[in-house]
């Protein structure tokens, strides 16, 4: 997979969850070993994309997690508030 297929993948799984689409803000680092994005929503949303008990994030972060770019590099998923 490259950079553009998990950043769309993230999107796709995120865009029905919330109420404000538009307010999706996905930021790519690089870290030593991993590519990091950043997923930020309106305040309002954080609860939908967070889930109860965390579970809707765990299993994204699990899924997302587990894909690999190019080789031995590995992906994060930190969910932040704007």
């Amino acid at each position: 997979m490259t950079e553009a297929d998990v950043r769309q993948l993230i999107i796709a799984i995120i865009k029905p969850l919330v109420a404000k689409p538009q307010m999706i803000s996905l930021e790519v680092s690089q870290g030593s070993h991993f590519l990091i994005f950043n997923l930020s929503v309106a305040p309002q949303d954080l609860g939908r994309v967070i889930g109860r008990n965390g579970r809707i994030a765990n299993a994204l972060r699990t899924l997302i997690h587990n894909t690999r770019l190019n080789g031995k590099q590995r992906v994060r998923l930190i969910i932040k508030n704007t």
